[in-house]
């Protein structure tokens, strides 16, 4: 395999772990969790790093810890 091919099949990725309640959270907030796939505290997900994510993570960053894969 030539090494764009490797480069391409290895994506980086974001690990995503909700450290906060969303309670008493805007529902649009509520919503972007739900979009991410978090519904429990302390549940971890790992997402692409695509800027449609970066854009979720922005809206409700301070809810989250974000790691690099």
């Amino acid at each position: 395999m030539s090494e764009s091919k490797i480069a391409k099949s290895v994506s980086k990725g974001l690990v995503i772990t909700l450290r906060r309640s969303p309670i008493g959270t805007p529902q649009k907030h509520r919503r972007v969790l739900c979009g991410l796939g978090l519904r429990k505290i302390r549940q971890t997900v790992t997402r692409p790093d695509t800027p449609q994510v970066r854009g979720m993570i922005g809206k409700v960053g301070y809810l989250l810890e974000v790691q690099p894969q």
